[in-house]
């Protein structure tokens, strides 16, 4: 992103020089025209997912893609391969030696709620995740954080909020927290690779947060 410096003029009086565009305060407004993308675009993830039957963690990788304005696949690499796509409504998952599985999104309301929040963001749509979120930004755009908070949380698969981390123009990490269940924390883009060799949550959240800054 372009970086705008305002100059006070020396013929005029000012109280003080005024801050460099990257330490202004950001709004939700700014956030979404800075991370707004056509289509194509494709971004590396890395998430780390609990569960009781295992001793630690499990860490995925892959891609998320989005071919165009109207699909969106999850490619999981490691430790295993498996290919989502959501596209018209329906999700078709993909995996080597087997028979690919579709379904109605409307049956996995996660999902369909990825593919909405993604779109909306990466066309900028404000208008189209208000229907759905109440939206509040902190931070400058060297360092800011976007929270969407569900409307209605009632709904299956519903979250209690969603917290973007970012720098300037770049989506780094996303934390949704379910109505039940673990947090759940997805490195993008450059904190992805940043998180190369890295298996432990606290880690992971130090890079996916503030901590992660330079």
């Amino acid at each position: 992103m372009p970086m705008l410096m305002l100059l006070c003029s020396a013929a005029l009086p000012c109280a003080a020089a005024p801050e460099p565009a990257a330490a202004q305060q950001v709004d939700a407004g700014w956030i979404l025209r800075a991370l707004a993308r056509p289509a194509p675009v494709r971004t590396a993830f890395v998430e780390l997912r609990g569960s009781p039957l295992l001793k630690a963690p499990l860490r995925i990788e892959g891609e998320y893609q989005r071919p165009d304005k109207d699909t969106l696949v999850r490619e999981v690499r490691s430790p295993y391969a498996e290919t989502t796509t959501l596209r018209n409504g329906e999700a078709t998952i993909a995996r080597a030696g087997k028979t690919p599985r579709k379904f109605p999104l409307a049956r996995v309301p996660e999902l369909a709620g990825l593919q909405a929040s993604f779109g909306a963001l990466l066309s900028g749509d404000r208008a189209l995740l208000e229907k759905h979120y109440r939206l509040s930004a902190e931070g400058t755009r060297q360092q800011w954080t976007l929270s969407l908070v569900p409307i209605d949380a009632r709904k299956p698969g519903g979250v209690r909020d969603i917290t973007l981390y970012g720098r300037g123009a770049e989506l780094r990490c996303i934390e949704t927290r379910p109505l039940k269940g673990d947090l759940q924390r997805t490195l993008l883009a450059g904190a992805a690779h940043e998180a190369a060799g890295m298996d432990k949550a606290p880690a992971l959240a130090a890079l996916c947060r503030a901590d992660s800054a330079h």
